[in-house]
């Protein structure tokens, strides 16, 4: 499995940083910067904590 994120709709609000601060990064600049794709089983729930968090819905899951 892995993230995704469509940029067009992200905002870089950072709430999907602050549940999965091992895959997300809002830089300075505004920007998310997904800093890993691939899914590690044991963050399965974070990630889809991060995914259901997002208000403009800019994350899925992909298997």
């Amino acid at each position: 499995m892995r993230i995704c994120v469509d940029m067009d709709k992200c905002t870089g609000l950072g709430i999907c940083e602050s549940v999965a601060p091992d895959y997300f990064e809002v830089g300075d600049d505004g920007e998310l910067r997904v800093l890993k794709q691939e899914i590690a089983v044991e963050d399965v729930t974070e990630l889809e904590e991060a995914v259901t968090s997002c208000p403009t819905e800019a994350l899925w899951i992909e298997s």
